[in-house]
């Protein structure tokens, strides 16, 4: 069903005041002759006469475009919703041959210079605002709403699986730890590790207390939970203080597996497919894989409640600030520019021109498709009214020619008869 808008209406409107002007013109001519016929006044009657044939011929012309003239089917007339088909493949056919045309194309090209008319436009706050808006109100919002959260969820997860699989992080494991082999910073860093081990263990004394306790057998009252406590935290206190001796065997003991460690991880591949398969492990636990899913979740909020404040929304003044910068940029960017038009006046002008028949045949196939009736009642809304004026000229011209008509005769009958 048609939309019928306001700008419609008003050519509606147009249209009929001309065509009641184009008619009020002919019953003047019409009056006129009445008139010439009761008072007998030949040049009177002359151009009446020819105003009411020319004003009448007229109105069958512009009438037989649109419609039978008063529903008659004459022979030639409704040619528009008759003829709709060749008036569509003569428009493809026009089009492609004669608008796309190299040689017309690359001249109005060189003169437009694209390039510098829309850098001239984007940098314009206005417009720069324009597009900002349609972008966070329109684009963004309609984007979210088509996507499936389901199928994002999966993408993040897939490429997160995927990048990290791809990361050795036996090597970079290795690379890492290969400073601690290297002079004192290994002692330095285990000695600094035991120390906080030794305060941690001397803090959770009690911690320690209540462990043992718990773990103890229930016959034996508690008498035997004192001092099993604190042999255990002797022991783990003697050991670290050992350790913590640069020269002991425990230190020793300790230093040697480690650097057994940092030897195998950066000598054996399979200690670090061994690191890879642990990390990788841990990523697809279903705690880490909620996260994953929650980035996307997070990312959406973000972005909707950011673009509910409007005109104070920090995406929407981005883009606008973005696109503004670029128009500016590319104003001083002489070599963007011609780039940016050598590829409108090159590669984009050859798209358009192989694909020219296929263009007309678009155009074709689209007025092919449109109803004969709705295309002629369109075309007299947005061409009728200038259509009048032919009728107003006819009645007119017709007259006049009527009037040089008698003149000729008259001058005749005077002077050669």
């Amino acid at each position: 069903m048609k939309t019928i808008t306001d700008q419609d209406i008003d050519k509606v409107k147009a249209l009929r005041k001309m065509k009641r002007n184009a008619l009020a013109l002919l019953g003047v001519a019409v009056l006129l002759f009445i008139i010439a016929i009761y008072f007998k006044i030949p040049m009177l009657q002359a151009f009446s006469e020819a105003a009411m044939v020319g004003g009448i011929a007229d109105w069958f012309a512009v009438v037989a475009l649109f419609r039978h003239p008063m529903g008659v089917p004459i022979w030639h007339t409704a040619i528009i919703p008759t003829k709709k088909n060749e008036i569509g493949e003569n428009l493809g056919n026009f089009v492609s041959e004669e608008f796309l045309n190299r040689e017309k194309l690359e001249v109005k090209l060189d003169e437009f210079n694209f390039a510098s008319k829309a850098s001239d436009w984007l940098s314009q706050d206005e417009n720069s605002n324009k597009i900002a808006d349609a972008i966070a109100l329109n684009i963004i919002p309609g984007v979210l709403k088509t996507i499936k959260d389901e199928d994002i969820k999966r993408f993040i997860q897939v490429q997160f699986k995927e990048k990290l699989e791809a990361i050795n992080f036996g090597d970079w494991v290795a690379l890492a730890l290969e400073p601690l082999q290297k002079g004192n910073v290994k002692d330095q860093l285990l000695t600094n590790l035991l120390e906080v081990m030794s305060a941690e263990l001397s803090e959770n004394k009690d911690l320690i207390r209540k462990k043992v306790k718990q773990s103890t057998p229930f016959l034996s009252f508690g008498l035997a939970d004192k001092s099993i406590s604190e042999g255990v935290f002797n022991g783990l206190q003697e050991f670290l203080d050992e350790a913590k001796n640069p020269e002991s065997a425990v230190r020793i003991k300790i230093d040697e597996y480690i650097s057994d460690f940092l030897n195998k991880v950066k000598n054996s591949e399979e200690m670090r497919i061994k690191i890879n398969n642990l990390i990788v492990g841990f990523a697809g636990k279903k705690e880490v894989q909620d996260y994953i899913n929650g980035i996307w979740d997070e990312i959406k909020l973000s972005i909707t409640n950011d673009l509910e404040k409007g005109e104070e929304s920090s995406i929407r003044k981005n883009i606008a600030s973005l696109i503004q910068n670029f128009g500016n940029g590319l104003k001083e960017d002489s070599i963007m520019v011609d780039k940016i038009n050598n590829f409108i006046k090159n590669d984009l002008l050859s798209v358009l021109l192989n694909n020219k028949k296929v263009i007309g045949d678009l155009i074709s196939s689209t007025v092919k498709s449109w109803d004969g009736k709705e295309v002629s009642e369109k075309l007299e809304l947005e061409i009728g009214k200038d259509l009048q004026y032919i009728r107003i000229n006819g009645t007119l011209v017709g007259g006049l020619i009527g009037l040089i008509i008698y003149g000729v005769e008259w001058t005749y009958h005077y002077f050669v008869m």
